[in-house]
């Protein structure tokens, strides 16, 4: 209705993160078995004045801050950190267990037609409830340099794919330092390594009754069950990523109220739909069981 509802304090860190200086940010996971809060994290971005001076040919190392804000506090305020590298035009992602990933984007300049430079082509992961001083961890580089109109998207098997690059106003494949690139490659985070199969969950059935506030259950196999206090329900909403942004994307972690084995290695957990509308919009979702930190491949469920 064209006013102001609620206005939040300035981020601490005075980079602008908006385009051309591409921050990226994410709603970190909402659980539904504690007191619902809404935490917004924002990451990168560039100095002021880094866009007309890159055009001069002079490039800005990007900013390394991210700042955390409890929307839903009454009196929010902003948790900055560093990350381990200076980052712009990267996309950020919800992983199935609850961390972050932030990947793609480049070190100095910004957004824009040849104003971008040094790409980073490590990933890091960001762990929102980890030790302070060791939320960050880094990954093994990409093969490939992905910067301007690049994109990432969380997959079903838990890999995220990355693709694209083109930071020239035409398709320049020759004759130029970043040339474009129009291949996908998948990123495999940690949790896929081969010596966590004994513990991951391989998801058998799901009820089909996936509504809000009711309950339902996921039947699910694992070779080497630890216990009942480390398994998790939580979905994911699909993010439509583009230009540092990815639209749609939240993860909620369901309440759950019982689990008890079933078979042979074959477990069943009894879980709660969202409780509103507000908290998982209606629509398609990947679901997850998640065991010992260790997630299930996604199964497609529709809230309606």
């Amino acid at each position: 209705q064209n006013r102001v509802v609620r206005e939040f304090p300035s981020i601490t860190v005075d980079d602008p993160r908006n385009y051309p200086s591409s921050g990226s940010s994410v709603l970190l996971p909402i659980d539904e078995n504690e007191p619902i809060e809404a935490e917004v994290m924002v990451c990168g971005g560039a100095p002021r004045g880094a866009f007309s001076r890159a055009k001069q040919g002079i490039f800005d190392a990007a900013s390394r801050s991210c700042g955390r804000i409890k929307v839903t506090d009454e009196t929010p305020s902003w948790a900055m950190e560093d990350m381990p590298m200076p980052r712009v035009m990267s996309d950020m992602l919800h992983h199935p267990t609850g961390d972050v990933v932030i990947i793609n984007g480049a070190g100095s300049g910004t957004a824009g037609w040849e104003i971008g430079q040094n790409p980073v082509t490590r990933p890091v992961i960001y762990r929102p409830h980890g030790v302070e001083d060791i939320r960050f961890s880094v990954m093994s580089p990409a093969t490939r340099p992905r910067m301007y109109h690049s994109s990432a998207v969380l997959l079903t098997d838990g890999r995220v794919l990355v693709g694209g690059s083109n930071p020239h106003p035409y398709y320049n494949f020759t004759g130029v330092q970043y040339p474009t690139d129009l291949s996908l490659e998948a990123y495999s985070p940690p949790y896929l390594r081969p010596e966590y199969d004994p513990i991951r969950p391989r998801i058998m059935n799901i009820n089909e009754s996936f509504r809000y506030m009711q309950s339902f259950w996921v039947t699910f196999t694992v070779l080497r069950f630890l216990k009942l206090s480390v398994v998790s329900v939580r979905i994911v909403a699909p993010s439509f990523t583009t230009h540092s942004f990815g639209m749609n994307q939240r993860m909620v972690v369901l309440k759950t109220s019982e689990l008890y084995c079933v078979g042979s290695e074959e477990y069943r957990v009894t879980a709660i739909g969202p409780s509103t509308a507000e908290l998982a919009p209606p629509g398609y979702y990947l679901l997850f069981v998640v065991h010992a930190g260790i997630p299930s491949s996604g199964m497609w469920v529709k809230i309606q």
